[in-house]
C-alpha cells in the first residue's frame, strides 16, 4: 500500500523541523552547561556568513551569476541555511535582551520553515498526487471519482504551491531585522 500524504511527506518535514529545534535546544543547553555561554554569543557570525553564502543558489537561479551547477548549488543552500539557521537559533538562545534580534529571529524561523515547505512538501506533494492520479487511472476510475478520490490530497497541494510568495517577502524582511541588529551590535559595541 502505498503511503499517505501525510506518512510520507508532511511527517518527514515535520521531523526536520523537529531536529532543528531539538539541535538547537540541546546546543544551547550544552554551552551553557559547559559555562560556554560567549561561543553562543558569536555563532549569529558564521550562520550568517553560512545563510548569505547560500544565497549564491538564489543569484545563480535568476541567472545574476552563471558559475555553478544549480543542484549542487540548490543543496549547498539547503544544507547552508539550515545549518545557518541552527547556528543562528543557538546564538539567540533563551535571552530575551531586546526585541529586534527576536523579531529576526522569528522572521528566519519563519523564512527557514517556508524554504522547507519548498524543499521537502512541495515537490513530493506533486509527485505523490500526480501517482495516486495514474495508480487511480490505472485501476479503471473516472476522472470525476479519481478528483474525488484526491479532493484533500489536491487542496494540501494548493496552498503549497503558494510558499514562494511567503519565502521571498519573509526573507526580505528578515534580512532588514537582520542587518538592523547587526548595525546595532557594531554601533552598541562601539565597532562603528
Amino acid at each position: 500500500m502505498k503511503k499517505s500524504l501525510w506518512s510520507g511527506h508532511v511527517l518527514p518535514f515535520t521531523l526536520l523541523l523537529g531536529l532543528l529545534a531539538g539541535a538547537t535546544l540541546v546546543g544551547d543547553y550544552l554551552l551553557h552547561r559547559l559555562n560556554l555561554v560567549w561561543v553562543g554569543r558569536y555563532m549569529g557570525i558564521p550562520g550568517s556568513l553560512l545563510i548569505i553564502a547560500s544565497l549564491y543558489y538564489s543569484a545563480r537561479k535568476r541567472k545574476w551569476v552563471t558559475t555553478g551547477d544549480p543542484k549542487s548549488l540548490l543543496k549547498m543552500h539547503e544544507f547552508g541555511t539550515w545549518l545557518g539557521s541552527l547556528m543562528v537559533l543557538i546564538h539567540a538562545g533563551i535571552h530575551f535582551n531586546a526585541i529586534l534580534p527576536w523579531l529576526a529571529t522569528v522572521a528566519m524561523g519563519v523564512n527557514v520553515v517556508s524554504g522547507m515547505v519548498g524543499k521537502m512538501l512541495l515537490s513530493q506533494s506533486r509527485q505523490h498526487v500526480q501517482g495516486e492520479r495514474d495508480r487511480f487511472q490505472l485501476r479503471g476510475m473516472s476522472k470525476t471519482e479519481i478528483e474525488q478520490t484526491l479532493f484533500w490530497d489536491a487542496v494540501a497541494l494548493g496552498a503549497m504551491t503558494q510558499w514562494r510568495k511567503v519565502h521571498i517577502p519573509i526573507f526580505i524582511v528578515f534580512a532588514v531585522l537582520a542587518l538592523g541588529h547587526i548595525f546595532s551590535i557594531f554601533l552598541f559595541w562601539g565597532w562603528v
